[in-house]
């Protein structure tokens, strides 16, 4: 089952939230320095051992303050007009981010609106590429919620998600 839902990613009581990540996975701005801030300062010492993450990868590190048990650390593309094989790293980060969560017996995971912030990736080409790799998947978890910060991302995924 799919959800469409605006709210703040940090207070979500699943196995997993997302968190769009840059490829330090140091913390920085948006959805990344929220997790970051609301997890407390052991997700910072769990990310320093993982050594970065390729953008489209994905890494898994526990939730420690968070209400979700797990926190899956992806990096998005950044924007360069849709000429650099953005939308296939793209869904890569959802793909590869099921597949880590799938695989450690997880059955709810939330999604931000990975890359559509300060990377630039245009919302609604986003949302269309979340949506049909979460389609895939969504029969092997019990739920998966595209959490959206904004009123206008959830009428964009919500129109995505009835065409």
């Amino acid at each position: 089952m799919i959800e469409v839902v605006r709210a703040d990613i940090t207070q979500l009581k699943l196995d997993a939230i997302v968190n769009a990540a840059n490829n330090s996975l140091l913390g920085g701005g948006g959805v990344d320095g929220a997790i970051h801030s609301a997890a407390g300062p052991q997700l910072l010492e769990a990310c320093r051992k993982l050594d970065g993450c390729p953008t489209g990868e994905a890494r898994l590190t526990p939730g420690f303050n968070l209400p979700a048990a797990w926190v899956i650390h992806t990096v998005g593309p950044v924007w360069h007009g849709g000429d650099s094989d953005e939308a296939s790293q793209l869904r890569n980060c959802y793909i590869n981010s099921l597949d880590l969560a799938r695989d450690k017996g997880l059955r709810s995971i939330a999604f931000p609106c990975i890359s559509t912030g300060v990377y630039g990736y245009p919302r609604r080409q986003a949302a269309v590429i979340a949506v049909a790799a979460m389609r895939e998947y969504e029969n092997q978890f019990d739920k998966i919620i595209c959490c959206c910060f904004s009123d206008s991302d959830v009428w964009i995924y919500q129109k995505v998600m009835a065409s």
